[in-house]
């Protein structure tokens, strides 16, 4: 009997169980799926618990309720994985030996890579939002708040959905406002990027949200360490923003796992094919999701379009047939702007976020770089589907490459 395990339970794993297991014969294949916590987080629910749209239990669920029968589940820490030996080891010194692997193991934060960042004022008047610890401190920080100099800092890139942060500062404009006092706050986005976006044409159009709203930008800003005694960030080159209170976009980095078992770059991503999601160094291993080194979104809308070209591959690869060199890079992402409003970003490897119509041409109905309360109402509803329907394996109308249709190019 042949043997695929799958590293990470969450939202590439879960995916690719569901969407694997009705394809394969139980009777020539044993399915394993693998992963320490028990918990399912909906990630992008994170950002709306600091504000209170979202409570924690909105966006925890058992992992278990999206397995499907026909595959076994294994809860443990990972080890190592040793793939010139075509086995993983867990912690207590389980054995499972695979003809296949799938990798799936994620990215997390590590607010332990700069210096400070760990010290006197964690949790206290510095936070993330990008775990559920984090925004449910940051929740209970903000109800008594009374205003002062907020930062919202990205460490350094590439990070999991790289809009989130932006998003952070547009729902604080919006919830100060709300609470009357918007006029006590002042709000500072600090970025390694030299624009608010990693994509020009995108950049421009958020940055003239953060200019509209009264969010100060600064670019260019590397985070060295953070000086919680005077309330500062350092950058390397010495630079200073000071701050009241720090909502910080910790280094991402893929999981320890993949440090112990010597397959990852020095953030622990596994080097990728970029098309077909075959390990560069490994032919019978597949890497998905935020474990890649791809140039593209760790975002879920990546996971589910490479999801799509990995199934094909698969099968593909285990009837010794040429893999398909399909994925393109296609993310696309809401973006909550605030005052009950959202915008839309469709984009891939070769061509940024356009503004336009989605899906359809002139129709829409949901508007490409341009606010609009169906784009708000559709993030939120994403949740559902994400439930229901995308952890379940479920073909949703969208396809995996992306499409011109409905965009306008700009100069």
């Amino acid at each position: 009997m042949k043997k695929l395990v799958i590293l990470g339970a969450g939202t590439a794993g879960t995916m690719m169980l569901n969407k694997l297991v009705p394809v394969l014969d139980p009777d020539e294949w044993q399915i394993t799926i693998v992963d320490q916590e028990p918990r399912h987080y909906y990630q992008p629910g994170f950002l709306f618990i600091p504000f209170g749209i979202y409570r924690p239990e909105d966006v925890v669920k058992p992992k278990r309720n999206f397995f499907p029968a026909g595959a076994e589940a294994v809860f443990g820490r990972i080890e190592a994985i040793e793939p010139d030996r075509n086995r993983v080891v867990l912690e207590g010194g389980r054995i499972l030996a695979y003809d296949w692997l799938i990798l799936a193991t994620g990215a997390r934060i590590a607010p332990e890579e700069t210096e400070g960042m760990l010290g006197e004022g964690w949790r206290r008047n510095v936070f993330d939002f990008y775990t559920l610890e984090g925004a449910t401190a940051l929740a209970g920080f903000l109800e008594d708040w009374e205003g002062g100099r907020l930062v919202i800092n990205i460490t350094e890139m590439p990070i999991k959905c790289p809009v989130a942060p932006l998003e952070f500062a547009f729902l604080a404009d919006w919830w100060f406002t709300k609470r009357g006092i918007r006029n006590k706050v002042e709000i500072e986005f600090v970025t390694p990027l030299s624009h608010a976006f990693t994509k020009p044409v995108a950049a421009r159009y958020l940055g003239d949200f953060l200019q509209q709203k009264n969010i100060k930008l600064t670019t260019d800003f590397s985070t060295g360490s953070i000086d919680a005694a005077n309330n500062r960030i350092v950058s390397w080159d010495e630079k200073e923003v000071g701050y009241d209170l720090l909502v910080a976009v910790p280094t991402n980095k893929g999981d320890d796992c993949i440090e112990r078992s010597g397959m990852g770059d020095e953030l622990n991503f596994v080097p990728t094919h970029k098309h077909t999601l075959l390990s560069k160094n490994h032919p019978n291993i597949f890497v998905i999701g935020d474990a890649t080194d791809l140039p593209a979104s760790k975002a879920g809308s990546v996971a589910h379009f490479e999801a799509d070209i990995l199934l094909e591959n698969f099968r593909r690869a285990i009837a010794g047939r040429p893999l398909k060199e399909e994925f393109d890079g296609h993310a696309n992402c809401f973006i909550e702007s605030g005052f009950g409003k959202g915008l839309l970003i469709d984009f891939n490897y070769d061509v940024e976020p356009l503004p336009g119509k989605f899906p359809l041409p002139g129709l829409g109905p949901m508007s490409l770089l341009q606010e609009s309360r169906i784009n708000h109402y559709a993030k939120l509803m994403f949740r559902w589907v994400y439930w229901n329907l995308l952890l379940r394996g479920a073909e949703l109308p969208l396809e995996p490459q992306m499409s011109m249709c409905g965009k306008r190019r700009v100069a």
